[in-house]
């Protein structure tokens, strides 16, 4: 795989005899260490270290430039990070490519002007319609002093982060399994979106090509062994809703896979939907070439309902292995994997995924609790996080395992961690935690699987959901905040009142006291779809820097103002009103494969 990089330019004072050989050092250094900070700290969603590219030469001139820029362009670089400790000529040296992502970080001394040139070539970038993120210390370094101070190390993290999501899904493909978005009027697979704002290809694949893989045995059959092994031995049924049901013609003659071979069933589909998604060089040795190539992907989604689960087994547990950070290979890269191809969720599982390197869990936001309702219902009012609401997210069935919060750190605390840090007991934590429960043949008549957990942990978390508004275009909207462990008195009434087979999760976001976030009923009622996910962590910031790169306005968000880092021309747009400026700017530069 060709891995988008990160390219580090060293920019000098081009004025030879004196003032650039005594920079060559103290230039070169920055370089070496911004490289140095991103490959050890940062991982691709494959968990190999990111790569940099440094400059083949530090860059006085506009010849320089041009000898840099050829290099970097036989290696993918996706982004460049201009590193200066001096007064450079800005319209010589600086990164005029316009496909790359920009950034520029002018060292805080007072021996030589970095600061200075920072601000010219920020505005250079900016009149040449080439946005530029500034990265300047907040406190004077000496120019022996060659440490990235810590606020400096966090802008060219979140930079080199959001470039390499924005690499990682340049030419990849969201594959569809099926024509249509089930369940979500509003979130059909969107090609030209994709092309334009992702650099991403649209694919569709009929849902009959699963049922002709499987009817041709075009799988590993070995893995297939293994895989239903596992599946016995870990994958628990629960709580059966058909038990004692006296069902309908229409549902009983419709069920054409024998409920006790559900389980053969869904463990096939789910190594099929892999193998189109990623393809399978196994499938090569048995003769099929075509489908050993797989589809490109970097996400994809089911349409299931209808014309699928009235007869056959949902997908359910195969969308939460999918996504999950481990199968019965032990710990993978998890997949974003939309329910009922809800592809604007899918995008929100990318994204989330790409910068927080945990599985993405998907969920129907479903109902507000007030405190007073939840007192009014279960006689006890929430305290902690949830003092002042909360929010049930739950799905049909398809949640990743790693939401249920039964990882462990080293201090005990509820973690979803990355898939190379799972730990076998991570693993059977996850597995331990959650039941499968059979389908409603009421509802899915072909049967199935729900994936069932109660998440017990307190985490931070991030919900987000990607749109589409006619007039506008592509939104996100991001919520930190964290799950809630109710007591017993109040979970055990409240959750059954929606459907018991399915994964819970009660999540309070921070309220900020204005707007989207005054309370927890504005967040539900501001919240674009039906549909969210939650990823690990208080990522928001992240996700605004990717936003921004990707030209995609956030329409609310709870980031403290402070950690939000947008491109330098954003503030041309306007200050005092950050959103209406980013809204403004993404209108203007359009996105970012137009």
């Amino acid at each position: 795989m060709l891995y988008p990089k990160i390219g580090i330019r060293p920019v000098i004072d081009g004025r030879w005899g004196g003032i650039r050989e005594g920079l060559e050092v103290q230039t070169m250094t920055m370089a070496n260490n911004a490289a140095k900070l991103i490959s050890e700290t940062l991982r691709y969603p494959d968990g190999k270290p990111v790569e940099c590219v440094v400059g083949c030469t530090t860059i006085g001139g506009g010849a320089e430039a041009a000898r840099v820029a050829e290099q970097f362009s036989t290696e993918n670089v996706v982004a460049t990070l201009s590193v200066t400790p001096c007064w450079c000529y800005g319209s010589e040296t600086f990164d005029m490519d316009p496909k790359t992502i920009k950034a520029v970080w002018g060292f805080n001394g007072t021996e030589r002007p970095g600061a200075v040139y920072l601000a010219a070539v920020l505005a250079a970038h900016a009149q040449r319609g080439l946005p530029a993120f500034s990265i300047y210390g907040h406190d004077v370094q000496d120019i022996t002093d060659t440490t990235i101070p810590a606020d400096v190390a966090e802008k060219i993290l979140r930079f080199a982060r959001c470039a390499v999501a924005v690499g990682w899904m340049k030419n990849k493909a969201y594959v569809n399994l099926g024509g249509v978005a089930m369940g979500i009027a509003g979130s059909f697979c969107d090609a030209e979106v994709f092309q334009k704002y992702f650099g991403m290809r649209a694919e569709w694949v009929d849902m009959t090509e699963i049922l002709r893989r499987i009817t041709l045995g075009i799988y590993d059959a070995d893995e297939y062994e293994q895989a239903l092994a596992w599946v016995k031995a870990n994958c628990k049924e629960g709580f059966d809703c058909n038990a004692g049901k006296d069902l309908p013609d229409v549902i009983t003659k419709s069920k054409v896979v024998p409920a006790d071979k559900d389980w053969e069933f869904v463990t096939k589909m789910t190594m099929v939907m892999r193998d189109i998604l990623y393809g399978n060089p196994k499938l090569d040795e048995l003769g099929w070439h075509e489908e050993a190539l797989g589809r490109n992907a970097v996400a994809g989604g089911f349409q299931g309902q209808r014309q699928w689960t009235d007869w056959l087994p949902n997908a359910d547990f195969s969308e939460a292995i999918l996504a999950s950070t481990f199968d019965w290979n032990g710990p993978k890269m998890p997949t974003p994997f939309a329910t009922e191809n809800d592809t604007c969720n899918g995008v929100s599982m990318l994204l989330g995924t790409l910068v927080s390197n945990t599985a993405p869990c998907f969920h129907d936001v479903r109902t507000y609790w007030s405190p007073e309702a939840c007192e009014r219902v279960t006689g006890k009012r929430p305290e902690g996080v949830a003092k002042d609401g909360f929010i049930h997210l739950i799905n049909s069935g398809a949640t990743a395992l790693d939401g249920s919060g039964a990882c462990k750190d080293d201090a005990g605390n509820s973690v979803m961690k990355p898939f190379w840090e799972m730990q076998n007991a991570d693993i059977e934590a996850c597995i331990e935690a959650t039941d499968w429960c059979r389908a409603n043949f009421e509802y899915f008549r072909g049967g199935g699987f729900s994936s069932h957990f109660r998440c017990k942990a307190e985490m931070p978390v991030t919900m987000l959901r990607y749109n589409i508004v006619d007039g506008i275009g592509p939104v996100l909207q991001i919520a930190e905040g964290w799950t809630a462990n109710l007591p017993d008195e109040i979970h055990n009434t409240i959750d059954v009142r929606t459907d018991r087979t399915w994964p819970t999760t009660w999540f309070a976001p921070r309220l900020t006291g204005e707007g989207a976030f005054t309370d927890v009923y504005s967040v539900m009622a501001n919240w674009g779809a039906n549909h969210g996910v939650t990823v690990y962590g208080h990522v928001g910031a992240d996700l605004i820097t990717l936003a921004s790169m990707l030209r995609i306005p956030v329409t609310m968000h709870n980031v403290p103002a402070e950690k939000v880092y947008r491109p330098h021309a954003w503030a041309s747009f306007g200050t005092q009103d950050a959103q209406a400026a980013d809204y403004a700017a993404c209108k203007y530069y359009g996105p970012l494969y137009k």
